[in-house]
């Protein structure tokens, strides 16, 4: 994607301050989504670089990630796969628990949600530490999976989220 495009789509994305706490600056895409054209542009720049890479299966973290990675599946011809919070999936889970700022927390999916060997993207719309996508990854290993990469809309480049996932093909839209 080229810089006007990204720019384009920077300018689409809401900032508010302080929320959902003070001192934080948060990123919202819901103003990006209502507008075709820059979602369009968001879900091709998401998948560009797996389009070649045989994807089984797009692995959606809640909640925002379930906007962003039905649509990557629907365009890549794959299944979609929830990541959920605990208590959400009606039958048997793994889980995986992964450290926020302030705690633990941790994510679920199906038991029978992938086959060993098959080929999955994880997609979300933000990384900033990285905990989600790695605790993702990690369920997707545990059920015998090969993550070809993990696609973001955003990435918060202070934040260092990348670092806990540098065996894998990291790909982001808009940095901040």
């Amino acid at each position: 994607m080229d810089a006007k495009n990204i720019e384009d789509l920077k300018g689409a994305i809401r900032e508010v301050p302080d929320w959902p706490k003070e001192g934080i600056l948060f990123y919202d895409v819901t103003t990006l989504l209502k507008q075709g054209h820059y979602f369009e542009k968001t879900i091709d720049a998401l998948i560009e670089p797996y389009r070649e890479s045989r994807i089984e299966l797009v692995l959606g973290i809640e909640a925002r990630g379930f906007i962003f990675a039905p649509t990557v599946a629907y365009a890549l011809k794959a299944g979609f796969i929830p990541v959920r919070k605990p208590g959400k999936l009606p039958a048997a889970t793994f889980d995986e628990s992964y450290e926020l700022e302030y705690g633990i927390d941790k994510l679920e999916i199906h038991r029978d949600a992938i086959r060993p060997g098959q080929r999955v993207l994880i997609v979300d719309d933000l990384i900033a530490t990285g905990g989600t996508a790695r605790a993702t990854v990690a369920l997707a290993e545990k059920m015998g999976a090969e993550v070809m990469g993990l696609s973001f809309a955003v990435e918060l480049t202070a934040l260092n989220g990348r670092e806990k996932l540098q065996k894998y093909n990291v790909h982001s839209i808009l940095k901040y």
